[in-house]
């Protein structure tokens, strides 16, 4: 990581185990993970560019969330419940999975400023300090590894000290490509948002819908306050990519399931958010000094429903992982990269999967790119190591939208397998501080 070496630190900076850079799912759970360990630890939340709109939470979180401390946070009061994920998918033909077949019961749709408050609030009662609005600047690393580490606010600069810092800066990974990590993307994909009014006339529909298209897909939901969430995934090189309000409205009247439940509310005034949606991961998820968690160090396509449960499990491992190796386990930290590199190729190869049971458009070129990509190939053809397909120093933590969409059902297909698959659930439950 490239440090200012600006002499010895002050005396009088306050010093920690950990500072955690990102106040999101991924940065609190590291952060609850290490306080219950009994590590001081500072988490610095930027707050910086738009807040997430709306995203779903599948049902089993609720077995991360009590591992970390937090499962009452959760409340049918303030965030929705999604009782049933419909898609029409490989067909025009509508299919349901009902929550009642899940063990763990129904997942939600977020109110996420209150999900992410809730946390945070959460990590402060249990005694981690949280620097809301600051940032988080590595400034010196002395010879016994202890970083100085500058957290700039609106209206303060000041110095602390920790011995190791995590980055769940989100798909940034401020701190990592600092350090000289690199981005591994495999595909264009971006997200068209916007938000309707509330409707005054339907009665409400608490399903997640995702419906495939020739160019990309469709994701809509209801929110916790009675807006509708409507978002266009297709590639950022693609002309939709370009599309204004205008034009979605014209395109999505060709979406039949998405346009009969956007039709039931008002056309909004406001313009469309686009934000990137890409699978991307770091190629080194840790280094001297530090580690990636949540988005990150790897962030996966939202078809999948696993945005913040990855965030949530990520961050606690590499909680975890930091708290052994600050005991002398060096093998801590190359145990979550591996993990972390088992749950990418079970993504990677569940993603193929459901992106060829869609076999309607295999002339299109969203469809053709994700049919003739290998294994190990980008979703485009393209070198798998480059630039991110659009700029993501101004966007939040996770893509602006949502990262997961409910578990996708197709046909009489089973739902996309959860990065659990990778590793038995049940060691989410061993793992307890």
């Amino acid at each position: 990581m490239t440090v200012h070496h600006s002499g010895p630190p002050p005396a009088t900076a306050a010093v920690y185990d950990v500072v955690v850079a990102g106040g999101g799912p991924a940065g609190v759970a590291a952060a609850l993970t290490l306080g219950r360990g009994g590590r001081t630890v500072l988490l610095a939340d930027a707050g910086g560019g738009p807040p997430p709109v709306g995203e779903a939470l599948p049902a089993a979180a609720r077995v991360l969330l009590h591992d970390l401390g937090a499962r009452d946070i959760l409340d049918d009061r303030h965030h929705l419940p999604c009782h049933a994920n419909l898609s029409a998918w490989g067909s025009d033909v509508l299919a349901a999975q009902d929550a009642i077949l899940d063990p763990h019961g129904h997942g939600w749709h977020l109110d996420r400023g209150r999900f992410d408050r809730g946390l945070r609030e959460r990590a402060r009662l249990l005694g981690t300090d949280v620097a809301e609005h600051s940032t988080v600047r590595p400034a010196h690393r002395s010879g016994d590894g202890t970083w100085t580490v500058e957290l700039r606010g609106p209206r303060e600069r000041r110095t602390v000290r920790c011995r190791w810092l995590v980055d769940a800066t989100g798909r940034r990974a401020s701190l990592a490509t600092a350090a000289g990590a690199r981005r591994i993307v495999h595909d264009r994909l971006i997200a068209l948002c916007l938000t309707l009014p509330p409707s005054t006339t339907s009665i409400p529909d608490t399903s997640t819908l995702v419906e495939s298209s020739p160019d990309g897909w469709w994701y809509t939901a209801l929110l916790p306050a009675g807006h509708r969430l409507l978002v266009r995934y297709t590639d950022a090189d693609l002309p939709g990519a370009r599309t204004d309000r205008a034009g979605l409205r014209a395109d999505v009247a060709r979406a039949r399931h998405t346009d009969a439940r956007v039709s039931a509310h008002p056309w909004p005034t406001a313009a469309v958010r686009r934000a990137p949606a890409h699978t991307v991961r770091l190629n080194a998820v840790h280094g001297s000094g530090w580690v990636a968690a949540g988005d990150a160090a790897a962030a996966f396509d939202p078809l999948s429903s696993q945005g913040i449960l990855i965030a949530l499990y990520t961050g606690m491992r590499a909680g975890h992982a930091v708290h052994d190796h600050l005991d002398g386990d060096r093998t801590a930290l190359p145990r979550y990269a591996a993990e972390l590199d088992t749950i990418t190729a079970v993504h990677l190869r569940n993603r193929r999967t459901f992106y060829a049971l869609e076999h309607r458009w295999p002339r299109h070129s969203f469809w053709h790119r994700r049919h003739t990509a290998g294994p190990t190939d980008s979703a485009d053809g393209r070198p798998r190591t480059r630039p991110d397909p659009m700029p993501i120093g101004t966007e939040p933590e996770s893509h602006g939208c949502l990262s997961g969409t409910g578990r996708l059902s197709v046909g009489t297909s089973p739902s996309w397998p959860s990065p659990w698959s990778a590793f038995d659930l049940c060691q989410v439950s061993a793992s307890r501080s």
